[in-house]
């Protein structure tokens, strides 16, 4: 079975949602960054001193010009981490390979899945079990968007 992979470029008519430029939507520059690592496990002792500062472009977009916001609707993706309601960074420079989360387009829609490529054969998979895969049939095309590069949420407080 052999399906061809497709990178698209800017701004397909009839796609649902419209990504958010970064070059356009620049993120505001350094923040404080506390230089103290926080412990996920055992509490650690508290620390007071700040580094120079975290810079959200540097850390969350290697492409500016290459890089969008979207909003991800629904949990297909839960278990890598992407929740609904989530923003995902896409980069388009970034080549789609075996294993990377995409955003492919199927039917003028964007889907959010891992992109898997085995002997010939194309699939989206869904990091959530309750979902099934999209199986690309023989001859049929796959384009891909762009690679997600990163993630972002904010927490309900």
């Amino acid at each position: 079975m052999n399906a061809t992979l497709l990178i698209l470029q800017p701004s397909q008519p009839g796609v649902s949602q419209s990504p958010l430029p970064l070059a356009q939507y620049p993120i505001a520059s350094a923040r404080p960054e506390i230089s103290h690592r926080i412990s996920a496990g055992f509490p650690s002792p508290a620390a007071d001193y700040t580094e120079d500062g975290l810079d959200l472009n540097a850390l969350l977009v290697q492409h500016k010009a290459a890089s969008f916001f979207f909003t991800v609707e629904g949990d297909s993706m839960r278990d890598a981490g992407i929740l609904d309601g989530d923003k995902v960074v896409v980069d388009r420079s970034v080549a789609p390979l075996h294993g990377h989360i995409v955003i492919a387009v199927i039917d003028a829609e964007y889907t959010l899945k891992r992109l898997y490529c085995q002997r010939g054969r194309v699939e989206l998979r869904p990091d959530n079990p309750a979902y099934k895969s999209i199986c690309l049939a023989e001859g049929s095309e796959l384009q891909i968007w762009g690679v997600v590069t990163g993630v972002v949420r904010k927490l309900r407080v």
